[in-house]
């Protein structure tokens, strides 16, 4: 019986053989090793590689200046960085927000305080401040971004609240009126991107610099 039923398939596949009709192709054995590399290979070169070239490319090509890190030059030279805040300590400056990026506005190491609202050193820090700027401006209330660090440190914009509060101490140390600064801070005074995202912003450096070509 064996024997016959060899028989009958031999020549079912004769006859299909016969007719033209296809036969199944023996099933192609993959390594599992072999695909797992050269997946990894062919995804780091086009993810890791290949798609960020293009993206800078692309950057460079529509946004050059924002590309290159919202740099800002004065007579060629780099001065900083739309993005990243700087120290400004006299009186004929704005300040920016305190920093606890390294040793402060340190680039190379953005970072928070990382200190709870009850830690007792974060409290007397503020505090500190607080009664000093008061001091300096009594009768109005202290803005909470002149006394608080920024999640990385770097912030370059103050509240328009916070360049508000510090009109006083500018305009009597460049000999200006209140008034006319204020105007002159409302007109570089960055509102909500489409009127809804973000918040109104006062970019310090940029404002500073504005500052040092106005008294020329």
């Amino acid at each position: 019986m064996h024997t016959d039923t060899v028989s009958v398939h031999e020549n079912s596949v004769a006859r299909v053989a016969t007719h033209g009709v296809p036969l199944p192709a023996a099933p192609v054995e993959h390594s599992i090793w072999k695909t797992s590399i050269l997946f990894t290979i062919v995804t780091a070169l086009l993810f890791g590689l290949g798609y960020p070239l293009l993206m800078t490319g692309l950057a460079s090509l529509f946004f050059p200046h924002r590309a290159a890190g919202s740099l800002i030059l004065r007579n060629g030279q780099v001065i900083g960085s739309e993005l990243i805040a700087q120290s400004f300590t006299s009186d004929r400056y704005f300040h920016p927000r305190p920093s606890a990026a390294g040793n402060g506005y340190d680039a190379s190491a953005s970072s928070g305080s990382n200190l709870a609202q009850s830690n007792k050193t974060l409290v007397t820090r503020i505090q500190g401040d607080i009664d000093k700027l008061a001091a300096q401006n009594s009768g109005k209330p202290v803005p909470i971004d002149a006394v608080t660090t920024s999640g990385s440190g770097l912030d370059p914009d103050i509240t328009p609240d916070n360049a508000g509060y510090q009109v006083a101490r500018v305009a009597k140390a460049r000999g200006l009126s209140e008034e006319s600064l204020h105007k002159f801070v409302a007109a570089h005074t960055t509102p909500r991107q489409l009127g809804v995202l973000g918040e109104s912003r006062v970019n310090v450096l940029e404002l500073n610099l504005a500052l040092d070509q106005l008294a020329k």
